[in-house]
């Protein structure tokens, strides 16, 4: 049988970053990710596997219990983020971690230090997988998909733990935000799921921002600069004028926990005109809200001041605080918190300080929270995931799948 270690340092190889595009799934190397996974399933004799035209893979593990249990499902995805080159040619693998600076990269002088990562201290003892610090690893979320193929790797090996209907998904595009786009909820058969695609061990998570997109689009007037006066309006500089009455403080670097926030993520612009664009985020939807209203009476409040239509605001719903599709059915959260216990882990059930697939599979029928796959410092170079996290995620997933086997009564 296959190790979670030698699947994900075989996935992590893998160029699947995505890109901000039109196309589905957004790049190639996905697809590409795609059809190795759907030939490791069928080797593997699961059941109903499909790849469909926008890169989804499905599979199902069929029942081997006569009882009648819930369908579960799992989920995790194939792309790695924008942020930067997600293929992983050369990851280090640390033995025994002695609780020191970790040299990624000597010519760089790239290092993983506890003095700016602490966490690193949790695991002194362990075996580290990190980056060579060119690249992320890619644990998110290709540790998700070791983790899932590794516990049906085990349950076709060992036929003699029960288990109900299995739903295995792995999705393109989830971190450019599409990853549900062309989910076909009905097709995955599972009566709820969960996605593997949380972060450090005892990760659990079923809260998650409400966010949205917007975009400031700002009108100029460009007039030659020495017989400017009273007559030039410059974007770029009532750009800054906008951004300068948004609330003090209320940014991701100065929030945390249930703290909401307004993020601007690109800027650009000439005299003639600029734009703006930001993500808001907040886990109260009333305060959401507010902030997406507050965008806007700061627009009309400009234009009062410069004119109509100096000033325009677009503003698109991205997806909902899935809390609310999840608390019907805490059950699903309880049974993992117990799993968790059951093999050593301490479960931390914290809100998602962004969103996943889950969030909006949980508003189209399928109540789907996440559990950790055990990696740290996802989009980066300092991104590092112990091999111990990996397996104890293995170990929950069966342990789930073990309960809901036998249910009460």
């Amino acid at each position: 049988m296959t190790t979670v270690t030698e699947r994900f340092l075989r996935y992590i190889q893998l160029d699947t970053m995505s890109i901000e595009d039109t196309t589905d799934p957004t790049t190639p190397g996905q697809l590409e990710f795609a059809k190795v996974l759907v030939e490791e399933l069928k080797t593997m004799n699961m059941d109903e596997i499909s790849l469909d035209d926008n890169g989804y893979v499905m599979a199902k593990l069929l029942a081997n219990t006569k009882k009648k249990v819930p369908s579960l499902g799992f989920i995790a995805h194939m792309d790695t983020s924008p942020d930067m080159k997600g293929q992983c040619s050369n990851p280090i693998i640390i033995k025994d971690y002695n609780g020191l600076d970790i040299q990624l990269n000597e010519e760089n002088n790239i290092v993983l230090s506890p003095k700016e990562f602490p966490e690193l201290l949790n695991y002194k003892g362990e075996t580290l997988i990190t980056t060579d610090g060119t690249t992320l690893l890619g644990a998110d979320d290709k540790a998700g998909i070791a983790e899932i193929m590794t516990a049906l790797d085990y349950l076709k090996n060992h036929p003699e733990q029960l288990h109900g209907e299995l739903c295995i998904a792995f999705t393109p595009n989830e971190e450019v935000g599409r990853g549900a786009n062309h989910f076909n909820v009905e097709k995955f058969g599972a009566d709820f799921a969960y996605t593997i695609d949380g972060g450090p061990i005892g990760e659990l998570e079923y809260e998650n921002f409400n966010a949205a997109g917007a975009k400031v689009s700002i009108q100029g007037r460009n007039i030659h600069p020495g017989s400017a006066k009273g007559k030039m309006i410059n974007a770029i500089l009532l750009a800054q004028e906008y951004v300068a009455q948004l609330p003090k403080g209320e940014t991701p670097a100065e929030t945390e926990g249930y703290e909401g926030f307004y993020h601007l993520t690109n800027i650009q612009g000439e005299v003639e005109s600029a734009s703006l664009s930001y993500i808001i985020r907040d886990f109260d939807i009333v305060s959401f809200e507010k902030r997406k209203e507050m965008m806007r009476k700061m627009a009309a409040k400009l234009n009062g001041k410069y004119g109509d239509n100096t000033f325009k605001v677009e503003i698109k719903d991205q997806y909902f605080n899935m809390k609310e599709k999840i608390e019907p059915v805490i059950h699903i959260v309880d049974t993992v918190a117990k799993a968790m216990k059951a093999v050593g882990v301490v479960p931390d059930i914290c809100p998602i300080r962004g969103g996943t697939d889950g969030a909006r599979l949980s508003y189209m029928g399928l109540p789907t929270p996440n559990i950790f796959t055990g990696g740290h410092n996802f989009h980066g170079k300092y991104e590092f995931i112990p091999i111990f996290a990996m397996e104890k995620s293995v170990e929950v997933i069966l342990r789930v799948i073990e309960m809901y086997s036998k249910p009460e009564g």
